[in-house]
């Protein structure tokens, strides 16, 4: 008789695939949460720098109690990786955000988003340039699907004027998204997720502190109450759930679900937080959906399928049972 102790490597390989999907889709609704719920405290008086500025404060304050639990008294990681801890913080978060509400201050909204989520298409470049890994054709087509259901659903034929320096932020926030998969799905270090995430908030919350030290970005708030759908509630509450759900959580999923689908399939399945988006400001906002947003979910669902189904034949190197054991069989670091 024969006494299975391992899993075969397919159904591994299948429960992680799954659980990255379902770590990415958290991690695109948690972010896509994020405007429906800063719009009504923007029009409070908040500016965009304070609302970033406390979404981050309260989401490495979430965090930084967990990490440390992660790390196990185990602080040479940090110091190992203290160049990528402030690179992440700087570029990822407080430097993709940073500019983007610089992008949204020239540019319609729908422009600056299209702009930032060609992010998949540098990563495919990277990797590409980078490790080698040429993209199949059925990901060239999933990339092009996609592309075409994000601009249905950002409706970016009806947006106005295009403005220069506008689009070179924009372009800098594309850069700092794409990063942000790239270091994510790297199976290089060792550092637990959650560690990642609260480290990068940490830097993230100096440097945008620092940036407003010089002036650099304005903060604005208010203590008015903030109104979804005709009720109010208290300035406090949004800018709570901007912390924990679109910044604590939304980072660490994020994270999970680029070391378990990889940079690539990562980066396409994030375009679902556009779809996310525009369903909270239904919901909280009463901003209905344009028959052509939801012709361009359809699309952009599409693509983002045959991005996966294009990755069977990819090289890029998907986190192995040996580099990365899926939770239900680690035991070194549970909470990482």
């Amino acid at each position: 008789m024969t006494t299975m102790t391992h899993d075969a490597p397919e159904a591994v390989a299948i429960r992680r695939t799954r659980a990255g999907f379902g770590f990415a889709a958290l991690a695109a609704a948690s972010f896509g949460l994020s405007g429906a719920l800063a719009s009504s405290l923007l029009d409070a008086g908040w500016s965009p720098a304070a609302l970033v500025l406390c979404r981050i404060v309260v989401g490495a304050a979430v965090l930084v109690g967990p990490a440390v639990v992660a790390l196990r008294g185990r602080w040479s990681l940090l110091r190992a990786h203290a160049g990528l801890l402030v690179a992440y913080g700087v570029i990822a978060v407080a430097g993709c955000q940073l500019a983007y509400f610089s992008a949204v201050d020239r540019l319609p909204v729908a422009v600056a988003l299209l702009i930032e989520y060609t992010a998949p298409v540098a990563v495919i470049g990277w990797l590409w340039a980078r490790h080698h890994q040429r993209p199949t054709r059925l990901t060239v087509v999933g990339a092009l699907v996609a592309g075409a259901g994000l601009m249905l659903v950002l409706d970016v034929f009806s947006a106005g004027a295009v403005d220069g320096l506008g689009v070179v932020w924009a372009l800098l926030a594309m850069a700092g998204c794409a990063f942000f998969f790239v270091v994510s799905a790297s199976d290089e270090d060792v550092l637990p997720p959650i560690v990642l995430a609260a480290g990068g908030l940490v830097v993230g919350a100096v440097a945008l502190a620092a940036a407003g030290a010089l002036r650099l970005v304005t903060f604005t708030a208010s203590t008015d109450d903030a109104v979804y759908r005709g009720t109010s509630v208290p300035w406090w509450l949004p800018v709570l759930a901007l912390g924990v759900v679109t910044a604590a959580l939304a980072y660490v999923a994020g994270i999970f679900a680029a070391r378990c689908l990889g940079a690539r399939m990562a980066s396409f399945a994030a375009l679902l937080e556009v779809l996310f988006a525009v369903v909270f400001a239904w919901l909280l906002l009463g901003q209905l959906p344009r028959s052509v947003q939801l012709i361009g979910g359809v699309f952009l669902l599409v693509g983002v399928v045959l991005v996966k189904l294009g990755e069977k034949g990819s090289a890029e190197p998907a986190l192995t049972p040996t580099t990365m054991p899926p939770p239900s069989v680690r035991q070194e670091n549970p909470a990482g």
